[in-house]
């Protein structure tokens, strides 16, 4: 049977490589859709995770994924020779920035490879990883058809970038519309058809560099915009405004105008990273990304800015950074999550540090992180937050305003509060100190 008439009636063979934020609730999905799944993963842990029932992703559940395990629906494995036996694989593999801020193919291309030492007649394959435009077509293109097979003749090859917002309760894999572009347009339409079994909405685009660059233009729109809000909020604290009653006001008007948050920085594995991947490619054509790199260096900022904040909330109580005790409340890079990637608190803590704070951290969602090396575990917990770490305090900085935290509680057992996320929104006390 050809490959579309397996998608279409299901029968076709599912793999995924890389069971992280992306690639499990992927898998799951087309698990759920009636395919049989492999899930392909290096990390030996999560394979034993999946095969056991286990999610270590917040957005699966651990009853969906033991259902779909002990069903046979879904499996996982560390050894790649199953791409053999597969009609369709999905990379999802990370693509980190290196220090020169140039993309790190060695993932994209480590699994590739495995890929092309597998690859047979009719095989669907799909490139997820976020990267800069060009890369399917550049890098992951040869390298599958080394052995002789050709793209759009003998495999289809397609590009569909990932849209996982980890956290989010009303939009997930499922109902996030798909968008898959491929090398050739038959490519795009098994492309198409695979996801339009799992996905609700599925938008097929002209070519693989096309969909690549919706992924950054989403994401590089965020990042400027937030590095615009974040620009308002340091004018408006030199100039004594408060920046979340402007933007509450602005978010009035039904038209041309879209309310952006100012924050203690840019965290996960996405905005703070994507954009520069569309800023290293396009210094390769000779066109400099001034929005962009301005942008970043703004969004970089904030850290010191939040944490020259706390100094001077420290000064007007007569205090010094150094042998403060200070506690940070949420170090996730967003609310809700457990992901400390690229987390601003992270930065805000080490430069607290380097002025001599004393640190402790309390996070429902994570229990212990490391800080320079160091493994700090977090405070005891009670309504969501470490209540003695609190009243200990000689401040209490909101660095990520997790849902399940009584922050009530918090102004009354603080002492002094720094607040980067507006958590404290609609209460008034002068323990309180906006960012």
């Amino acid at each position: 049977m050809e490959l579309r008439g397996k998608i279409l009636d299901r029968s076709a063979r599912v793999g995924v490589v890389g069971l992280g934020y992306v690639g499990l609730p992927l898998a799951v999905e087309f698990a759920r859709a009636g395919f049989t799944v492999t899930g392909i993963d290096v990390d030996e842990f999560k394979v034993a995770r999946v095969n056991a029932g286990d999610s270590y992703i917040g957005d699966v559940p651990c009853a969906a994924l033991a259902s779909l395990v002990a069903s046979g629906r879904l499996s996982a494995t560390a050894d790649f020779s199953v791409i053999a036996g597969l009609d369709t694989v999905n990379i999802c593999v990370p693509t980190p920035l290196r220090k020169t801020k140039d993309p790190d193919m060695s993932f994209i291309v480590a699994a590739t490879q495995q890929i092309a030492n597998y690859i047979h007649d009719g095989m669907l394959v799909i490139l997820e990883s976020t990267t800069y435009p060009g890369t399917t077509d550049e890098v992951v293109l040869p390298m599958l058809e080394q052995g002789g097979l050709r793209a759009g003749r003998d495999f289809f090859l397609c590009f569909s970038p990932e849209r996982v917002d980890p956290g989010n309760r009303k939009y997930q894999t499922a109902n996030i519309p798909r968008v898959v572009g491929g090398v050739t347009a038959e490519c795009t339409e098994h492309g198409r058809a695979l996801y339009a079994q799992a996905i609700e909405t599925v938008v097929p685009v002209s070519s693989t560099q096309v969909a690549e660059m919706v992924k950054l233009l989403e994401n590089t729109f965020r990042m400027i915009n937030i590095g615009l809000v974040n620009e308002i909020a340091m004018m408006c604290d030199r100039i004594g405004v408060n920046v979340w009653e402007v933007i509450d006001a602005a978010a009035t008007k039904p038209f041309g105008y879209m309310p952006f948050f100012p924050g203690p920085g840019l965290g996960g594995h996405c905005i703070p990273i994507d954009p520069f991947y569309l800023s290293w490619k396009t210094k390769q054509a000779g066109i400099e990304a001034r929005f962009i790199e301005l942008a970043g260096y703004i969004n970089g900022q904030m850290p010191h800015f939040v944490v020259d904040k706390i100094q001077n909330a420290l000064n007007d109580r007569g205090k010094p950074v150094k042998g403060s005790r200070i506690h940070i409340l949420g170090v996730a890079y967003k609310k809700d999550i457990d992901d400390v990637r690229e987390s601003p608190a992270l930065d805000i803590m080490l430069l607290l540090r380097k002025r001599g704070a004393l640190l402790t951290f309390s996070d429902p969602h994570v229990p212990e992180l490391r800080l320079d090396g160091e493994k700090l575990q977090s405070a005891a917990l009670e309504h969501g937050v470490g209540d003695d770490a609190v009243r200990d305090a000689d401040c209490v900085v909101i660095v990520t305003d997790h849902s399940s935290v009584d922050y009530r509680g918090v102004l009354d057992r603080a002492s002094l509060i720094v607040d980067t996320r507006n958590a404290l929104k609609g209460m008034a006390s002068d323990k309180i100190v906006r960012l």
